[in-house]
């Protein structure tokens, strides 16, 4: 009995080890299920799962349409440590907002783009007139 409760332990410590990909993390940061990150890509769900549990990097064919429908980069996605930062000392106060808005969750990325997009419509007709 012993035995079987040492084991026991063991693999649940195992698990608790175990990292979460990075595209679950990616994933739930965006507010996606994998059914609808799966249809946003057009690929089936089981894909989605079987990347997010072997840890696998996605098909090259897929990774680009992976990034946007998370609102990240390639880079981002495949967790490169090498890849440059995009905040600098240099970046416009409107690109650092945009930066820090691609951490939200997808639906509030939809709202910030959609208040965007009528202010800049209104500023475009305010120039017209």
């Amino acid at each position: 009995m012993q035995a079987i409760s040492n084991f026991t332990q063991y693999v649940l410590g195992m698990a608790k080890s175990v990292p979460v990909s990075r595209l679950r993390q990616l994933r739930l940061s965006a507010g996606l299920t994998m059914r609808e990150l799966a249809r946003q890509i057009g690929e089936d769900h089981s894909n989605v799962r079987y990347w997010e549990s072997s840890g696998k990097i996605p098909r090259s064919d897929v990774l680009m349409p992976i990034a946007t429908a998370l609102g990240v980069t390639v880079e981002q996605l495949l967790g490169s440590d090498t890849a440059k930062s995009r905040t600098s000392a240099s970046q416009s106060r409107l690109g650092l907002c945009f930066t820090r808005a691609q951490q939200l969750s997808r639906k509030q990325q939809q709202k910030i783009a959609e208040v965007v997009e009528a202010l800049v419509a209104q500023a475009a007709s305010s120039k017209v007139a």
